[in-house]
């Protein structure tokens, strides 16, 4: 090659150098983590064990106890799926979704008490999601090997 020939991308644009850098995933696992601890310890606990806080809330809705123990089991469900490799971004979409009902259920019902939470979690699930989102091509072959 002559000098007036010089590559167009740089030597570390190879395919063996990995996108992303290594601290942004271990940030975005230390993230995930966190958020399972939440959902599984902080939100699906005390729905689990019908914890009166959570109870009342539920009167309230109208949805009794079996409202209270469905919402639960599927944050704690959530909370496990966000760390287990083929089921993060998924469980983040999920997750996502059960806070858009948080959402709404806390202005329609509750007049807007607590409604900037589920918001504020949907900004880290949407990262999960978009960022982990090759997960989802993993999910679809083990799908479709079983199906």
């Amino acid at each position: 090659m002559s000098d007036t020939t010089a590559p167009l991308t740089p030597a570390t644009d190879s395919p063996s150098v990995p996108t992303g850098g290594r601290r942004a995933r271990i940030a975005l696992r230390g993230l995930q983590v966190i958020l399972a601890l939440f959902y599984g310890i902080a939100s699906a606990l005390p729905k689990l064990i019908a914890h009166p806080s959570a109870s009342e809330a539920f009167d309230t809705l109208g949805w009794g106890s079996a409202g209270m123990y469905t919402i639960g089991a599927l944050e704690l469900a959530g909370a496990v799926a966000l760390l287990v490799p083929v089921l993060q971004s998924v469980a983040a979409i999920g997750l996502a979704a059960l806070m858009v009902g948080a959402f709404v259920v806390q202005v329609t019902v509750f007049d807007g008490q607590n409604a900037a939470t589920p918001l504020v979690l949907l900004v880290p699930l949407a990262l999960i999601a978009w960022t982990r989102r090759e997960s989802n091509a993993g999910l679809l072959r083990l799908a479709r090997r079983r199906g």
